[in-house]
């Protein structure tokens, strides 16, 4: 057998044991989308989307060809309305001139709002980057159907 025949051969094998593996991005994504799901379950705001985002959770760990394009979907509408966040707040009328007070836990520190703004594009950025990265699709069976519960 020759070296060429060799790599041939194991390049699939090596497509398939990593399409085995759940990606650690998309280990981190999941355990951010179950901890703001938990979190709101817990203080009872926006219920039904977090239940249905933890549908999506489960369908995601159980290589749902729906969940990669449920998993798009959801972050590319947050994306969009996190962008537009700044001209749905724009209120002329009631607005407050100055930077807005941040607590995590102890910590406080006055930020301005284009930085809160900032900081919150990116994260949707990451999230959308993270969603069509190929490792991530690989992960997906692409022959299922869009039954997410079978």
């Amino acid at each position: 057998m020759s070296m060429s025949e060799q790599e041939s051969t194991t390049i699939p094998q090596a497509s398939t044991m990593m399409s085995q593996r759940l990606p650690k991005r998309l280990i981190a994504l999941l355990l951010v989308y179950t901890a703001a799901s938990i979190s709101g379950l817990v203080a009872k705001q926006g219920v039904l989307f977090c239940l249905l985002t933890l549908f999506m959770v489960i369908a995601i760990i159980g290589r749902q060809k729906a969940a990669l394009i449920m998993l798009r979907g959801y972050t590319l509408v947050q994306l969009g309305l996190i962008s537009m966040l700044p001209v749905i707040m724009y209120d002329p009328d009631n607005l407050i001139v100055g930077p807005t007070t941040v607590y995590l836990g102890e910590w406080q520190s006055k930020l301005p709002d284009y930085v809160i703004f900032i900081a919150l594009i990116v994260l949707s950025l990451l999230q959308v980057w993270i969603a069509f990265d190929k490792k991530v699709k690989a992960w997906f069976k692409p022959k299922l159907n869009l039954n997410i519960m079978g």
